[in-house]
């Protein structure tokens, strides 16, 4: 069965970091593009970041909202992607998705994403 597993969600203060992490089972991620997105009660998912197969420098997106203060890396031999968040707002809270499309494009909509983590609970709170 292909899925990923995501982990590294919790209770945070304003000001802290949390450091999430994908893993995916079933499939290898060499040739996928992997996005991190999160959902807000009564709000539509958002795409934060995503990150491509490619080797270019450019090979990363960030939302106007998390430039600066999050960062998203691969490890292709773990299988795994990760997203570390420093500086966290209160606005942040949210429930964080991993998803994966095959391709190295890095602007796919959110509907072709085949496939999908739990989600993992960020609270950002004091």
């Amino acid at each position: 069965q292909l899925h990923f597993v995501e982990s590294g969600g919790g209770l945070v203060q304003p000001g802290g970091s949390l450091r999430l992490s994908c893993a995916a089972s079933g499939f290898t991620l060499d040739y996928y593009t992997i996005g991190w997105f999160r959902q807000a009660p009564g709000k539509e998912r958002e795409r934060v970041s995503v990150i491509s197969y490619s080797d270019s420098d450019d090979n990363t997106y960030y939302a106007d909202s998390v430039k600066g203060r999050f960062t998203i890396s691969r490890d292709n031999a773990k299988n795994m992607v990760s997203l570390q968040m420093n500086s966290l707002k209160p606005e942040d809270t949210a429930v964080y998705y991993c998803a994966a499309v095959w391709g190295e494009w890095l602007h796919y909509r959110t509907n072709e994403y085949q496939y999908w983590g739990q989600g993992t609970q960020v609270t950002v709170s004091s």
